[in-house]
């Protein structure tokens, strides 16, 4: 999920200032959070920050990475929980689900299949997953660009999101629960679009599913298998993998989600209610568009692929990736690119962007100008009560505005 809030600022460049006032309860409770890590001297600003919107939130588990021009440079978690009796500390290496983090990934298996395969990105999805353009005959008109830029059609708040709506669709196929990636497209498929393909820009998790099913179509490997052999094994990224819907079902190393809030369980028909993060929505099915589990540090060194020319992804393919789509630029100065929101900046390169959000999660990562980016991730998100989390932001813009002097130390190595 995207926050139309932030992407009106988010990588421009400009940041307001924060009010720091006197020492105060929130303060002792913010210099109280258990930490663990590395955090060098220069880069103090964004440790304080992080602690003060933690605090603010009353997040218990979170993570920081921060990096320039290929280095790591800051790698930082935060808060602790309870596993199997014993307190646990949140490591740099912890592993949080990303939510919509997961489209740059997604994105770039896309691009790089097209890049070895010679496979053209404006190719027509219908006749490569079979999909019948009966109920809707612009569904023709839908290619893997429109897909991945979310331009195929599909406007959730005209309709819905299927990627949360699995009683629905369950129901109306007849079917029993949990559904999978092949009930939710044979349910979408037998209906209309919403508009035109390529006529608007509409964030669709859905295009993303049918995106990776693309993937393993043309490939003949698994969604996940392709990633990791195309994309992270060429850069020695090991730890992430697709997450598990359940609590009893997490990694060792994952931390657990907190929310307020319960829902009907998706993950089978006892009708049961569970929390939000456990079993309200299907991880699963999520896969391409929001359902990897990662470290801060994980993804700023994924970052680093989108620098330049690599044994991932060629220079001809990253401009493909942060290219403008057909519509253009939207009214906010961005643009979203393949699995990115992009923007020009004040130096003449591009910041690029994404935040994530489900039930127990919220992420952001940005890559800005001067070679500088950086990764935060929490187990929950904004909900009724909480102070707005999109002002992470602006918060670590201003952390970076007020680095005078960078370390060069790289701990990089540290953790791969």
């Amino acid at each position: 999920m995207i926050s139309r809030r932030r992407v009106l600022q988010a990588g421009a460049g400009m940041v307001p200032a924060l009010v720091l006032g006197t020492r105060s309860a929130a303060a002792e409770a913010a210099a109280a959070i258990p930490v663990t890590g590395v955090v060098p001297a220069q880069l103090a600003g964004f440790d304080a920050a992080m602690k003060t919107y933690i605090t603010e939130r009353n997040i218990s588990c979170a993570q920081l990475a921060v990096a320039k021009n290929g280095k790591i440079l800051l790698a930082r978690g935060y808060g602790s929980y309870v596993q199997n009796g014993a307190t646990v500390a949140v490591q740099p290496t912890s592993l949080f689900r990303i939510a919509s983090l997961s489209k740059s990934l997604t994105a770039a298996a896309l691009t790089r299949l097209a890049q070895d395969e010679n496979i053209d990105l404006n190719a027509k999805v219908a006749p490569i997953l079979g999909l019948s353009t009966t109920a809707d005959s612009r569904l023709a008109d839908v290619t893997l660009t429109r897909l991945l830029q979310h331009t195929g059609g599909w406007d959730r708040t005209t309709t819905y999101d299927p990627l949360f709506h699995d009683a629905t669709i369950a129901a109306s196929l007849g079917t029993y629960l949990p559904i999978d990636r092949e009930d939710i497209m044979k349910y979408v498929t037998g209906r209309k679009l919403d508009f035109a393909p390529g006529t608007k820009y509409v964030y669709s998790n859905y295009g993303y599913l049918l995106a990776a099913r693309v993937l393993e179509e043309i490939s003949g490997m698994t969604y996940q298998t392709y990633v990791q052999k195309r994309l992270l094994d060429p850069i020695g990224i090991t730890r992430l993998r697709l997450g598990r819907s359940l609590r009893s079902q997490a990694y060792a190393t994952e931390v657990p989600y907190v929310s307020q809030y319960t829902s009907k369980s998706v993950v089978d028909d006892s009708g049961a209610t569970v929390p939000s993060p456990y079993g309200g929505f299907s991880m699963p099915n999520q896969g391409a568009n929001g359902g990897w589990l990662a470290s801060a540090v994980d993804l700023v060194k994924w970052g680093f692929v989108f620098d330049g020319a690599g044994p991932v992804l060629d220079a001809a393919s990253i401009s493909k990736v942060f290219a403008q789509p057909e519509i253009g630029v939207q009214p906010g100065g961005w643009w979203y690119g393949l699995g990115w929101q992009v923007r020009n900046n004040n130096v003449g390169t591009l910041n690029t962007w994404h935040n994530g959000s489900l039930p127990g999660t919220f992420s952001f990562f940005a890559r800005i100008q001067n070679g500088v980016s950086y990764c935060a991730i929490f187990n929950r998100r904004e909900e009724t009560g909480t102070p707005d989390f999109d002002t992470i932001d602006p918060i670590l813009g201003q952390a970076t505005g007020a680095v005078t002097t960078w370390p060069t130390t790289d701990l990089t190595p540290n953790y791969f």
